[in-house]
């Protein structure tokens, strides 16, 4: 491994679970210290709706589509 850039991408080819996992555990630490858990869990829980949101929108699906799943045809 001649560099860091060689490094890390052996790392997220081959391991990249658990650098994702050892990254968002990490950060999560750090929020904890720094805020406490109520506010890290929030932040935590924004970012996780953030992704599945983005995730949804990468599929072709539409905000209708969206909206729909979550409010039903009430709304």
């Amino acid at each position: 491994m001649e560099n860091i850039f060689d490094l890390l991408g052996y790392l997220w080819r081959e391991h990249r679970g658990k650098l994702i996992g050892v990254t968002l555990g990490l950060i999560f630490g750090l929020l904890t210290a720094i805020w406490g858990f109520g506010k890290a869990l929030f932040i935590g829980l924004c970012v996780a709706g953030g992704y599945l949101i983005g995730r949804h929108l990468d599929q072709g699906r539409g905000w209708e589509d969206l909206w729909k799943r979550f409010f039903g045809r009430r709304w």
